[in-house]
Order: C-alpha cells, then structure tokens, then sequence
C-alpha cells in the first residue's frame, strides 16, 4: 500500500471527499462528533492522508487519492490577549483510522498542519485529548499556562476546563499578562 498527502481548502473539497472525512471523523470519536464539531472543521485548511492497494496516488477522478486513513484541518481564529488581536491557526478535527493508528500518521498529518500555520499565522493553538497529549508535547506544542477565556454574546467567559488542554505552537504572548480570548462559537468553544 502506497499513501498520498492532499492538502485542500474546504471549498477545494469534493462531495466525496466531505462524505469520507465526515465518515473517518465520526469512526475515529466512537460517535461522539456532531454537527457543531462538523461546522468547526470546515473553512480552513485540511490534510488528507490516503492509501491506495495499486500504488496509485491519482486516484479517481474527482481527485481522491484512495482510502482515508488520516485528516486534520487547520482553521483561522481570532484570539484577544493584553490588549490585542491576534490571527491564530487552530487544528481541528485531526484523526487516524482505527486500524492505522501508531504509524506515525498523525504525525505526518501535524507536519502538513504545523506548515500551514508557521507560514500563515501568529501562531498554533488546539485543545488536546489526554490522548493526544503526547503527540503534540512531542512535537514542540506548550500547554497553556495561563486563563482561557471565549468572548462570549455578553463579555469574557473563563473556560477553567479548558486551562489544562490547550497548547500552542510558535512565539505565543506570554501566559502571565492577561487571558487568552477565543472568539466564540456554537457548541465547544475550543
């Protein structure tokens, strides 16, 4: 089996490739991925890992590289800290299928994520699983030391939950002078 690596903005995205990402995303959170988590995915930037049994890294026709087996999306979001506004890359959605984890996909998905955000971004952000963790303390990402907040409908909401899960990735503000301010949005704020 041969993998190839597509890296698309959503509106590049073909029905099937939407149909195989929602797929992949909803296997690999045992079904705990709805629509909110759906509509954070999109807008941004996704990497597609697939593999395909011929060797193949065509495809079909609508572009699709065989089997998906790994996605991440990196979407922009907009952060607050001491006073400014920051444009930050914010991983979402970043998934192995079940029966290819521990292969280091993941982490060749994080390298295709990590590009688009040091070439285009102040800096990285994520709310990491226990899981995931690991992989991203691997990788450079520093936890958070500070508040995390979300500018809510009506002011700043501290998000205490969310203080021991969220990492970032390059030169980040420092943690000590003030919240970290994500803009807000239906269901899971990060």
């Amino acid at each position: 089996m041969t993998e190839s690596i597509r890296t698309l903005h959503t509106s590049q995205l073909t029905p099937a490739d939407l149909a195989a990402i929602r797929s992949l995303l909803h296997d690999a959170f045992d079904g705990d991925f709805g629509e909110e988590d759906w509509d954070h995915t999109l807008g941004g930037m996704h990497v597609l890992i697939q593999e395909s049994e011929n060797g193949s890294a065509k495809g079909s026709e609508n572009g699709s590289g065989g089997a998906l087996v790994a996605h991440g999306s990196v979407i922009m979001r907009r952060v607050t800290h001491g006073g400014r506004s920051y444009r930050i890359g914010y991983v979402e959605a970043l998934a192995v299928r079940a029966d290819r984890r521990r292969q280091g996909l993941g982490g060749r998905a994080m390298d295709a994520l990590e590009q688009i955000i040091v070439r285009s971004y102040a800096f990285g952000a994520l709310s990491a699983s226990d899981e995931g963790a690991a992989l991203y303390r691997s990788r450079g990402w520093r936890l958070w030391r500070g508040r995390i907040e979300g500018l809510g409908p009506d002011g700043p909401v501290r998000f205490p939950d969310e203080e021991d899960s969220t990492f970032v990735l390059g030169p980040s503000p420092d943690p000590a002078d003030s919240p970290l301010a994500f803009d807000w949005r239906d269901g899971d704020v990060l």
